[in-house]
């Protein structure tokens, strides 16, 4: 799903003051500057937390992935344009892609179990399956997000394009409203009624999307 947040930036004097300081500290990141990248996660790592903790609900996992994620934002610094995109749209963008890639390698790792059955040890152990279930998302889970995700992009493209733009800005760039009325140069009121209808029509479209799959 294309999304023109992330295809065409603002110039950056029409970026928000935090848009301004983000892209400042990238760049002082990108020349090494250690002070400036603790200033980055200080201002950032709230909002990429919770980008990574929407696709990886485990929570131990998703804090394991932040800490990639900010790795990866070290290294790459250097290579942020800010004539390509805003400062955070970058930031979520390498979260989001680090938070996807982490299910698409628990899909294809293998999760082997030894049962025991039989042994001396088996009576102390408990059954195998009491031992496989665990607080992370398991393959079928994995499998239903995958799923949720195709049926969101479908949902997505029955919004017309302020709506889309307006909820793309929102909850995948992580705007506020005021911010994506900035962005979009339209009245703060006209911005939210899009995306109060967006989300509305984006639940009626989920919800039978899922009484289809209860009926198949």
């Amino acid at each position: 799903m294309n999304r023109p947040s992330e295809n065409v930036a603002r110039p950056q004097t029409e970026w928000s003051a935090r848009s301004r300081e983000l892209g400042e500290l990238l760049a002082r990141s990108g020349m090494g500057d250690r002070a400036a990248f603790a200033r980055l996660y200080e201002l950032s790592s709230g909002h990429l937390f919770a980008v990574v903790l929407r696709i990886q609900r485990d929570r131990t996992l998703a804090e394991d992935l932040l800490q990639e994620v900010y790795i990866a934002v070290w290294k790459a610094a250097g290579n942020f344009d800010a004539a390509r995109s805003q400062p955070l749209t970058w930031l979520t963008h390498i979260a989001r892609n680090r938070a996807i890639d982490s299910l698409r390698r628990a899909q294809t790792q293998p999760q082997l179990q030894t049962s025991h059955l039989g042994s001396a040890e088996s009576d102390d152990e408990g059954d195998v399956t009491d031992r496989v279930a665990a607080d992370g998302p398991g393959p079928l889970d994995l499998l239903d997000r995958a799923c949720d995700a195709r049926e969101l992009e479908t949902c997505m493209e029955r919004l017309s394009p302020p709506q889309r733009q307006s909820v793309a800005l929102a909850f995948f760039d992580g705007l506020s409203h005021a911010e994506v009325a900035e962005h979009l140069r339209e009245p703060l009121g006209t911005v939210k009624s899009w995306v109060r209808r967006a989300l509305q029509t984006l639940k009626t479209c989920l919800e039978r999307g899922a009484l289809r799959d209860q009926a198949s």
